[in-house]
């Protein structure tokens, strides 16, 4: 029967056969694996549910510092959590595997309670689309409900110590080796800041705010010194002027004192009126040289009105004077003074010319500078706005610090806290029950259908033709003869158990 392909019908007669192995397996298995159960120790199964609360004060208001997920943070505090070093305190404390701690290694019972330790994540809703974690649960199996419960509560306390703790430690490390960058940031602005109010000292005057102010002064100076050189000129000139003037009053008076006649004081008189004739030729009555040349025209012309004859004297000879006339020290005195404009204009000639080469270096050193000094306006600016920078920083993550302090940020919230089972989750009595019918029953099932496939019998007559590979001719029952009270001999017949002949055609 294994050879060939089994129908609905050989199953069934399989069933018919062998139903009182199969019942007896099922029926002995389910009290076989409820006495399993009742022998394995009970464990009862405690668990917590924590949520993940957000932050009391909006995230736009204070920025927080700690900027990684949830899980990532989860999973890491899981792993101190669950750390031989946290564990072992706990196996010590509630006596946890007694019987085991003098036979057993520390290791294994870390890594026993490890395994009796279950954090499972809450998923999301999908209707909201959120990828933050809203909780989880905790879950601590163990032989004794009351230390399941408290084991349970200890793991949960330590998860949400340990995540005050993490965000305050990493707010204030933020907020210190921010604010030691703060530090070399200000030294590095005040280094800048010495280097530029250096090289303004030392280009002061040329830098590049500067240089039209010292194109309009240099302008005022051009304007200057062409001022002073014509008063230098003019003062020259009436230098030349007066020189001549007193050549000739020195000369009449010379004259005078040898005995010439005023014909030279008409000389003098002469040529005062040419060069008078000649200034008005060139300028107008207001300029200051024809105004002189008159008053000297005049002065003579009185001179020659108001002069007598030179007086003779015993000897016949006239008469010499020692000092010289008024008209001469006059002139003198204006050359002096003359003298000292000169001076004066040609040192503030030399002075405005120096300013005007000052200021010419200074237009002239200006592109030069002003490339200078953008280099060193830009490391300063860089420098300035990194600080800035910083200081806004250092600003929010001290207030970030202060609200982990108070504990208004991100934080774990026990919303069931851990029960005290009264039933043990494992075993599972009925399922243990519910298993050992169903693997008794599987069992006889595979019995069955194993006793089948070694038999040999011929029991239909597709069995005869799968054998042989010929064709049944008939088919005969099996007759017993029976011996019973009211008859010697009787026959019965029995179709169910027929022995087959079968013959082959020639």
């Amino acid at each position: 029967m294994a050879q060939r392909e089994l129908t609905q019908a050989d199953y069934i007669a399989i069933l018919k056969r062998r139903w009182v192995l199969i019942t007896v397996l099922a029926l002995i298995g389910a009290p076989l694996a409820y006495g399993v159960s009742r022998m394995l120790p009970n464990r009862y199964k405690s668990q917590t549910l924590v949520l993940v609360e957000p932050p009391t004060v909006p995230t736009d208001f204070v920025k927080p510092v700690i900027t990684t997920e949830i899980n990532e943070r989860l999973a890491s505090m899981q792993e101190e959590i669950l750390s031989r070093t946290r564990l072992e305190p706990i196996i010590h404390q509630y006596g946890l595997y007694s019987g085991d701690v003098n036979r057993v290694p520390p290791d294994a019972l870390v890594a026993r309670l490890q395994k009796d330790i279950e954090i499972t994540p809450i998923e999301p809703m999908a209707e909201t689309r959120s990828q933050e974690l809203p909780g989880f649960h905790i879950i601590v199996t163990l032989d004794n409900p009351r230390t399941a419960q408290e084991v349970c509560s200890a793991v949960t306390h330590m998860f949400i110590e340990e995540s005050i703790r993490l965000r305050q430690q990493r707010s204030e490390d933020t907020t210190q080796f921010i604010a030691q960058q703060l530090v070399d940031a200000k030294a590095k602005l005040d280094e800048q800041d010495t280097k530029l109010a250096a090289f303004k000292s030392r280009y002061i005057g040329s830098l590049p705010d500067e240089e039209q102010g010292n194109l309009n002064l240099l302008m005022g100076l051009t304007s200057q010194l062409d001022a002073a050189t014509q008063a230098l000129a003019r003062a020259q000139q009436d230098k030349s002027f007066a020189e001549s003037m007193l050549a000739q009053q020195v000369g009449a008076w010379q004259a005078a004192q040898s005995g010439t006649s005023p014909e030279t004081v008409d000389m003098q008189l002469t040529a005062l009126q040419t060069q008078l004739a000649n200034l008005q030729s060139k300028y107008t009555d207001d300029y200051p040289d024809v105004i002189k040349t008159k008053n000297a025209i005049a002065a003579l012309q009185k001179r020659l009105a108001d002069s007598d004859p030179p007086k003779a004297s015993n000897d016949g000879k006239p008469s010499k004077t020692t000092s010289e006339p008024a008209q001469i020290a006059q002139l003198r005195a204006e050359i002096h003074t003359t003298d000292q404009v000169i001076a004066e204009k040609t040192k503030e000639q030399a002075k405005i010319q120096q300013e005007i080469k000052v200021y010419q270096d200074r237009v002239q050193s200006s592109p030069a500078v002003e490339q200078q000094y953008k280099e060193l306006t830009r490391d300063y600016q860089t420098a300035l706005d990194f600080y800035n920078d910083l200081l806004k920083k250092r600003d929010q993550s001290t207030m970030a610090t202060d609200l982990e302090r108070h504990q208004e940020g991100e934080q774990f919230k026990i919303l069931d806290p851990a029960n005290l089972p009264d039933q043990p989750s494992f075993p599972n009595r009925p399922a243990f029950t519910l298993g050992g019918l169903g693997g008794g029953l599987a069992l006889g099932l595979a019995i069955a259908f194993l006793l089948e496939s070694r038999d040999t019998s011929f029991r239909t007559e597709r069995d005869v033709e799968f054998a042989l590979r010929l064709p049944v001719l008939a088919m005969v029952p099996a007759i017993e003869l029976l011996v019973g009270p009211k008859s010697k001999h009787s026959v019965v017949q029995k179709p169910d158990d027929a022995s087959i002949e079968a013959g082959a055609r020639a």
